[in-house]
This record gives C-alpha cells, sequence and structure tokens, in this order.
C-alpha cells in the first residue's frame, strides 16, 4: 500500500528520495494517548514496503492535554537510516517494516 501523495513530504537520504508522512487525524489511541506518534515513509520513484515509525511522543491531536513534539526532517532521516541499517528493504513488495523508536533517547 503506497502513502496517499498529498500531505506527504519528500525527503532525500543518502541519494536516495523518500516521501514520508504523519497522520493527520490521531487513531483512537493516538488520541486518548496509549499509542503514540507514527510516521510513515516510502521509496518515492518505486514504492514497496513501507517503514512505520513509532516515536516516544504523543499525537499533537491527542485528547489528554499531553505536549506534542515535531517530526523533523533529520528525524526522518535517521530513522530511514535505521531501518536499513536493520533490514527495510523500500523497493521490495512485502508487509509494512516496524521501527519502534520510542524507547530511543533520539526519538521523534
Amino acid at each position: 500500500m503506497t502513502l496517499p501523495k498529498k500531505g506527504a513530504r519528500r525527503i532525500v537520504v543518502d541519494g536516495v528520495a523518500y516521501r514520508w508522512r504523519v497522520r493527520r487525524r490521531p487513531t483512537y489511541m493516538q488520541a486518548i494517548a496509549l499509542m503514540r506518534l507514527t510516521f510513515a515513509v516510502e521509496h518515492a520513484d518505486c514504492p514497496g514496503s513501507t517503514l512505520v515509525v513509532e516515536t516516544s511522543h504523543a499525537h499533537s491531536r491527542n485528547w489528554m492535554g499531553i505536549p506534542p513534539v515535531s517530526v523533523r526532517p533529520a528525524d526522518v532521516a535517521a530513522s530511514i537510516r535505521l531501518g536499513l541499517a536493520r533490514g527495510w528493504k523500500p523497493s521490495s513488495p512485502g508487509s509494512p517494516f516496524m521501527l519502534d523508536r520510542s524507547g530511543s533517547a533520539t526519538s521523534p
């Protein structure tokens, strides 16, 4: 499944173009702060498997009043590099590759 183009941002990491996106509306579990903010990344030219990154922060539209933290392009680039190092193959078809950065000190 590919990401919708509307709302997706382009990023180039190590010479390869990707698109990434944060879901605008939180899921119910994100809204009540039982699940953290996630964002998705795919290869820009030949999307295959999607990288889904879980952060340690609340979604910006959570209902609990928890202050949000923005996902920065530097955080996305670091997540892409980490995902690739852990075996994510962005241009190969397959299930989403889950990357949990919720325990990372530099996690967005």
